[in-house]
């Protein structure tokens, strides 16, 4: 098990939880909780590795395992870990999620360290150059009061410029922040409540908001927003044929890695991967197929199908 890794730091937390329970568990109550705790695709990474003993963090009593951990271990952070922290206060993203405080004193505490990279040693070469303006201060301050009516249900009053070329003005409930990697955009998935008094899902791009003003308005009832979402999928999901050579299982994992999908293996080096999506992704899903390369192949649906043969026509044509 690698020291320190930011790509599946969320194996970190399963097994932890796991490993302070201090609990005797049988494999199956362990994949119960990888499911609960993990991503779709984590039984295909954890399991095996718990099975053969590869990581050997359980004794073994018959079917049972056993943590060989004590509940109250500290882990303190590497230098490592030190490091790439201080490489994330280096991107202007997390400056929305900190306060000017915050950041100065995560400032002098990583003072001597020197970062895992620097932002100008990466190139995107398929991503949009048009992003969002995240040192921008009314950018920032929209953010900021989005994030905090986020975390406690609360209304926003929001002015918006619709992609349309419309003002709109509307009381939302923020929901989540979502962030596309390819148009370097965060989006606002937002409630509201429509005609029929049922609350309706949203999504604004954030760059669009001209001011948005918190309110002491609650969300009166919690509101399912992954069942929302979930009704808003297309009834087929995206079928996509992965053929793990070169890494290319962990690579789709980490490429697809915002949408919600389903993945199981079906020979030695054959996996089939379910993503669900709705109108709103089938565009950005449709341009990261065709970026990701030669070991995915698309199954179904009919519907992506035919999106993606006429996207490819069109670019046949523009040679």
């Amino acid at each position: 098990m690698e020291l320190f890794s930011e790509i599946y730091s969320c194996y970190y937390q399963v097994l932890r939880h796991l490993l302070c329970s201090q609990t005797a568990l049988t494999i199956e109550e362990i994949r119960k909780e990888v499911c609960r705790d993990g991503f779709g695709e984590s039984l295909l990474s954890i399991i095996p590795k718990l099975e053969s003993g590869a990581w050997d963090l359980f004794e073994r009593e018959g079917e049972l395992y056993v943590s060989k951990i004590k509940q109250d271990f500290l882990t303190p952070l590497s230098s490592l870990e030190k490091s790439y922290l201080k490489a994330l206060l280096s991107d202007p993203r997390i400056g929305l999620f900190l306060n000017e405080g915050q950041l100065k004193t995560l400032g002098q505490m990583l003072g001597s360290v020197t970062p895992l990279w620097q932002p100008g040693q990466f190139y995107y070469y398929d991503q949009f150059t048009d992003g969002d303006p995240y040192t921008d201060g009314t950018y920032r301050q929209i953010f900021r009061t989005l994030l905090a009516a986020q975390k406690r249900s609360l209304y926003v009053d929001i002015d918006y410029n619709s992609p349309a070329g419309n003002r709109v003005h509307h009381y939302y409930v923020p929901a989540r922040l979502e962030y596309s990697v390819k148009n370097d955009k965060f989006r606002l998935l937002a409630l509201k409540h429509a005609k029929d008094g049922q609350m309706r899902l949203e999504i604004l791009n954030l760059a669009r908001i001209q001011d948005a003003k918190l309110t002491e308005r609650p969300l009166e009832a919690q509101v399912g927003l992954n069942a929302l979402i979930k009704n808003s999928y297309y009834k087929e999901p995206l079928t996509l044929r992965i053929v793990n050579r070169r890494n290319a299982l962990e690579r789709a994992m980490l490429h697809f890695a915002n949408y919600e999908k389903n993945t199981r293996k079906i020979d030695e080096n054959t996996y089939e991967c379910f993503i669900y999506y709705n109108q709103a992704m089938e565009t950005e899903l449709l341009i990261e197929v065709l970026s990701f390369g030669p070991m995915l192949t698309v199954v179904g649906n009919e519907r992506f199908l035919r999106s993606l043969k006429a996207r490819l026509q069109k670019q046949m044509g523009l040679l």
